[in-house]
């Protein structure tokens, strides 16, 4: 997934405290969350399904782009566009299409629309703005606490890089710091995704 599962449920928990007592009321705060969560975690979770299909299906071809000296990326690049296209599917992937933060804007628009539906349905609130108010509060929402999430991220990463000894990037113990370093980055703002 491209945000970890806690960050997420804080990132859930920070839309509806938000969204609350301005634009939604509610006497559950705690099930909109879960709604929430759910719907932007199928939204991730979707583009990990994907990227697993890609792999299968490129491991299927693995002899035959071997011998031809087809380049794994350039292959996986190519199938899972192809497979977005075909499904209509938004890719969660800002920085493929050059945007600073781990989430693109078409993304972040597209998870917004799908929580207005949902929000709507759900009978544990009722709407107190517009529709497409309430669904641009969601996304400023959004957009604000990925760019403080992506400076963490950033800090995390260059903390990890500047130890003296060179850890390879994607091993364990990279991932062990990066982890420690991106939990003290996001408390230096404030963020902790316990709470």
């Amino acid at each position: 997934m491209l945000l970890p599962r806690e960050f997420v449920a804080y990132l859930s928990r920070q839309i509806v405290r938000r969204l609350s007592p301005g634009t939604i009321e509610t006497h559950a705060p705690e099930k909109v969350t879960e709604l929430v969560h759910s719907v932007i975690a199928d939204e991730l979770d979707a583009e990990d399904k994907l990227n697993d299909e890609v792999r299968d299906i490129l491991e299927q071809y693995s002899d035959y782009m071997r011998r031809e000296g087809v380049s794994y990326q350039e292959m996986f690049r190519k199938a899972k566009n192809t497979l977005v296209q075909q499904r209509k599917i938004v890719k969660a992937s800002g920085r493929d299409t050059g945007d600073a933060m781990k989430l693109s804007r078409d993304k972040i628009t597209d998870i917004s629309h799908k929580l207005i539906v949902a929000l709507k349905k759900s009978r544990d609130l009722r709407m107190k703005q517009d529709q497409n108010d309430a669904r641009l509060e969601i996304v400023k929402a959004f957009t604000e606490i990925l760019q403080v999430e992506e400076k963490a991220d950033r800090a995390a990463r260059d903390k990890v890089r500047s130890i003296k000894r060179d850890i390879s990037e994607g091993s364990e113990e990279w991932d062990i710091l990066q982890k420690r370093y991106y939990a003290e980055e996001l408390k230096k703002f404030g963020i902790d995704p316990s709470r």
